[in-house]
């Protein structure tokens, strides 16, 4: 059991959050995008989520600026 986390394999947590992962992750960057199975996951929606087994997960930093 696992999952793919930006191209790289990680331990499958039966029921982990989208936040969850974040944390254990140690993404800390405020603007993130994170997509499972390429389908975009909305923020609101991370404590929520949970990340299926054999899942790919990308998480994306977001960069402002002008």
């Amino acid at each position: 059991m696992g999952i793919t986390v930006n191209q790289e394999a990680r331990d499958w947590v039966e029921g982990e959050t989208v936040a969850r992962l974040l944390l254990r992750m140690k993404y800390t960057y405020p603007l993130v995008a994170v997509k499972i199975d390429g389908r975009l996951v909305s923020k609101s929606e991370y404590e929520k989520q949970t990340i299926p087994d054999d899942s790919n997960v990308e998480v994306i930093h977001l960069m402002s600026g002008g």
